[in-house]
């Protein structure tokens, strides 16, 4: 008798964990909702791309109940891709938003008059993210001349991005602020996007690359930074990201980006 109270007991709270661990996931994926998507173009076609979502995408992004919030290409001269973000209501909204947009007849008009002479790109990358406790609100609208933003993306080791995030939080958000670089976004990946549980992804700016350089120097040799690295990396049992886990990448906004 007693051995089948306790089953039952356990039974009941494995249940009860079920239904607080979709609980938390739905919390976790509820709006808004952001999506960096990456578009990887055929060689040539770049322009092509920019033009359609000059002439046509955004404002049909738009009429769909879709935000466009940021448009860049890459710093460099082998640029084949456009990265963009949007802001959605929540997931369910996006998949509804984008239902209509396909369906679009001026969409269709649009892709079938850009792509004549063939198609613009051969890959989509898509991301869905949260903005993370400490980030400033993405601006959906913003404009600074002449900027230079810079995407950075770090990998934590096994159990520590919360530490990372703390360590942003509590030191690292401030001091880029200290030294001249602008906070504009942190992002989580969404519970079920691949690496969620390892993954930050940020967007700063910055005047130009000389500033960046200045900032940067400046913030690795400022003792709040270097005594704040080594307290998260006793808290955490040793470097919070992985070998090779800190990547960056320079952006320049397109000339129809809301955010520059």
């Amino acid at each position: 008798m007693f051995l089948s109270k306790f089953a039952a007991l356990l039974c009941s709270l494995a249940a009860l964990l079920t239904i607080t661990n979709f609980a938390d996931a739905d919390q976790k994926t509820s709006g808004p909702v952001y999506e960096m998507r990456v578009y990887h173009t055929n060689d040539g076609k770049l322009d092509d791309l920019l033009a359609r979502f000059r002439d046509h995408t955004c404002e049909l992004f738009t009429k769909h109940g879709m935000t466009n919030v940021a448009y860049f290409v890459p710093d460099g001269k082998e640029n084949k891709r456009l990265v963009y973000f949007m802001k959605y209501p929540s997931r369910a909204a996006r998949a509804a938003s984008w239902k209509g947009f396909l369906n679009d007849s001026d969409w269709k008009a649009a892709y079938k008059a850009s792509i004549k002479e063939g198609r613009l790109i051969h890959q989509v990358d898509s991301t869905f993210l949260t903005l993370t406790d400490y980030s400033p609100e993405f601006p959906s609208k913003s404009h600074t001349a002449g900027r230079l933003f810079e995407l950075r993306t770090y990998t934590a080791t096994p159990g520590n991005l919360k530490h990372l995030h703390s360590r942003f939080r509590d030191h690292t958000f401030k001091l880029f602020a200290k030294h001249g670089i602008t906070n504009i976004a942190y992002f989580d990946l969404m519970p079920d996007q691949k690496g969620a549980e390892n993954t930050l992804i940020y967007l700063i700016s910055h005047k130009d690359k000389q500033a960046r350089k200045k900032s940067f120097g400046d913030f690795s040799k400022d003792p709040a930074w270097q005594n704040a690295r080594k307290q998260s990396e006793i808290a955490g049992g040793g470097s919070l990201t992985t070998k090779g886990g800190v990547k960056h990448e320079f952006l320049i906004p397109t000339d129809f980006s809301p955010l520059k």
